[in-house]
């Protein structure tokens, strides 16, 4: 069994406990997950079932996007609401022009610098089990973009003003950061109260299964049919479908020439090599361009 199963993380559980859950479900030991998703984080969950584990790299580089909650007032540890409170005001006076003027400021490429609690290794070590020990943990800030960044409703009346919005960002991109950001640009505490991922690369909700799904599945033996193919990951790499003659070629590993130019194709770029009955054979690298051909080498070819 290869390919992606779309799941529905639910609050409460690690993207670790996810992939446990899924393999124990499904009977396959060969899964991984797509990128960590916070416990307290519901939402699209792509795992790789079986060979499509080889293209969940490609998955990771790929844009989230999340629907989301943000409180203004407290700032917490953890700079989401399962933090101990770390700097509290009893008034919060903000404007509704105020909130869109410092929402807006955050839309393009920006630096952020990632939590303390987070997932990230120094020297080796994840950054949360060294915050959790007491140590302090400076980690350096990046460059990620908020591609988009839309308020869905404002409640500034309340004590703890709420905000909801929907984000679409680059990988690497900490939506609890941005939503402490966001109470640093407008001079008070604040921290991100909930938060759904809607989208990870091409798969949104819709498409997300959750376990009693996928038990119900199993059970019934229609799982097959919800598991999508491994070019399902993958839409933004430009197709080749090969005659059934030449696949052997790409099967062993053989380099391929494209006896004529794809649009928009240059060198260095990847393509999914395809046969014609839908199977993705491969990934090849463009290594030159000669006239009206294209000449290509493998970088991973994915034979059973």
């Amino acid at each position: 069994m290869n390919g992606i199963l779309v799941i529905n993380k639910p609050a409460g559980m690690t993207s670790h406990g996810v992939v446990g859950r899924a393999r124990r479900i499904l009977g396959i030991k060969k899964i991984g997950h797509t990128g960590t998703l916070d416990p307290d984080v519901q939402g699209v969950l792509p795992i790789c079932i079986g060979m499509a584990t080889r293209v969940a790299e490609y998955l990771l580089e790929q844009s989230k996007a999340y629907r989301g909650e943000v409180t203004f007032g407290v700032s917490t540890t953890t700079q989401d609401a399962s933090g101990e409170p770390v700097e509290m005001v009893e008034e919060v006076s903000l404007s509704e022009a105020q909130v869109r003027e410092a929402f807006d400021s955050f839309v393009g490429p920006i630096l952020q610098r990632p939590p303390a609690y987070s997932a990230i290794k120094i020297e080796g070590k994840r950054a949360y089990d060294l915050a959790r020990k007491g140590e302090d943990v400076e980690i350096p800030p990046r460059e990620v973009t908020i591609y988009s960044l839309e308020i869905e409703a404002v409640e500034l009346d309340l004590p703890r003003p709420k905000v909801r919005f929907v984000v679409e960002c680059s990988k690497g991109t900490y939506v609890r950061t941005l939503c402490h950001d966001l109470g640093q640009k407008l001079g008070v505490p604040a921290h991100m109260s909930s938060l759904v991922r809607t989208k990870s690369g091409p798969f949104d909700l819709s498409q997300a299964l959750t376990f009693e799904q996928i038990e119900a599945a199993v059970a019934n033996g229609s799982i097959g049919q919800q598991i999508l193919p491994m070019q399902s990951a993958l839409p933004h790499l430009p197709k080749h479908i090969i005659p059934e003659v030449l696949e052997r070629r790409v099967n062993n590993g053989r380099e391929l020439t494209i006896k004529h130019l794809i649009p928009g194709v240059s060198v260095g770029d990847l393509l999914r090599i395809e046969s014609r009955g839908g199977t993705l054979l491969a990934l090849y690298r463009v290594v030159e361009i000669a006239g009206t051909e294209m000449n290509t080498k493998p970088e991973k070819v994915f034979k059973e």
